[in-house]
């Protein structure tokens, strides 16, 4: 009878055992918050690649697919589809998704372009007004170089139909300008440095001067923000940890970035010059809070008037549901 009484207990233990490892491998798998953010290979969004090889997804409890990107329109149809649950672009861009019924919400700020886009033009326009009545070369079917070049006219009083456009990706206006056969052109690096090397030609303006305008951030389904507050609190975390590393082994942060980006070490140097990244300090600038709000509502909503207007987007969204301020506090 002992000896039943003790193969009972032994037997009890060795079930208890088995359940406690099953429960064990069971709560170590629902710890780690699967999920995927596209991005394209522009250098703003390189410090993620630096959080995923360093190990900072993880220790923070996510695994996070960064799967790359290009195209906007392919980013966006992956997120309805939900195969992506968010992805990395402009702000004006996130008003476009949320324009299309794809319920989209902005939880971190991670760069904006630090004098790597510009107005070109000849030398004797000499400000903003000046290109009244001139031809301008900007890609006018939406995205970041054309509401950086609204949002400086807005600014200046100037009524866009009062300029002469052509319509032509950032790329091709540079060309274009330094070609001479446009009196201006909304374009980028290496096109700000050609045209300056050109004998008629000068940057006008450049995005040094109009700070978080050109910026990016992340942007995920509503629905995967509401069930997962604490995965959304980990990519922030992951973000700022790796913005850190990049001043505590710069050498390391930048060879695994140049890397991500398909560039030598020494040309991410030197693209580094024309973007800012954001930490906390200044995500918690930029978003504000919900009772005061900081730029990246007002770009928001601005988007949303001015691409209503321009018939980009049929419908304005709520643009008060495009912002959680709740993730970078």
């Amino acid at each position: 009878m002992k000896k039943l009484i003790i193969s009972v207990l032994l037997l009890v233990m060795v079930i208890a055992t088995g359940c406690s490892n099953n429960t064990a491998k069971k709560s170590n798998s629902e710890s780690v918050d699967k999920f995927a953010i596209a991005v394209s290979t522009w250098i703003g969004y390189a410090p993620l690649y630096i959080a995923k090889e360093k190990g900072f997804f993880k220790k923070n409890g996510i695994e996070v697919d960064l799967m790359k990107m290009e195209s906007v329109s392919d980013r966006r149809s992956s997120m309805a589809a939900n195969r992506i649950q968010g992805f990395a672009t402009t702000v004006d861009s996130h008003v476009v998704t949320a324009a299309s019924d794809l319920p989209v919400v902005q939880v971190l700020a991670l760069d904006d372009s630090y004098g790597g886009d510009g107005i070109v033009a000849k030398k004797e326009i000499r400000s903003l007004k000046d290109l009244v009545g001139k031809t301008v070369a900007v890609q006018t079917d939406g995205g970041a170089s054309f509401f950086w070049f609204l949002y400086q006219l807005e600014q200046e009083g100037i009524n866009y139909k009062d300029i002469k456009t052509q319509n032509m990706t950032a790329g091709d206006a540079g060309a274009a300008f330094v070609a001479n056969k446009v009196d201006a052109a909304v374009t980028w690096e290496p096109w700000l440095s050609k045209a300056k090397e050109t004998s008629f030609g000068s940057v006008l303006t450049s995005s040094d001067q109009t700070p978080g305008v050109i910026a990016d951030t992340i942007g995920l389904r509503k629905d995967f923000v509401d069930k997962n507050p604490k995965a959304v609190k980990a990519l922030v975390k992951s973000w700022y940890e790796a913005l850190d590393y990049i001043e505590t082994d710069h050498k390391d942060a930048i060879s695994i970035m140049a890397k991500a980006m398909g560039q030598t070490s020494a040309e991410l140097e030197e693209s580094l010059k024309g973007v800012r990244f954001y930490d906390q300090e200044k995500n918690k600038e930029y978003f504000g809070t919900k009772e005061k709000p900081g730029k990246l509502m007002e770009l928001t909503k601005l988007s949303s008037k001015l691409w209503s207007e321009l018939k980009i987007i049929d419908k304005e969204p709520n643009t008060d549901e495009l912002v959680d301020y709740s993730f970078i506090q």
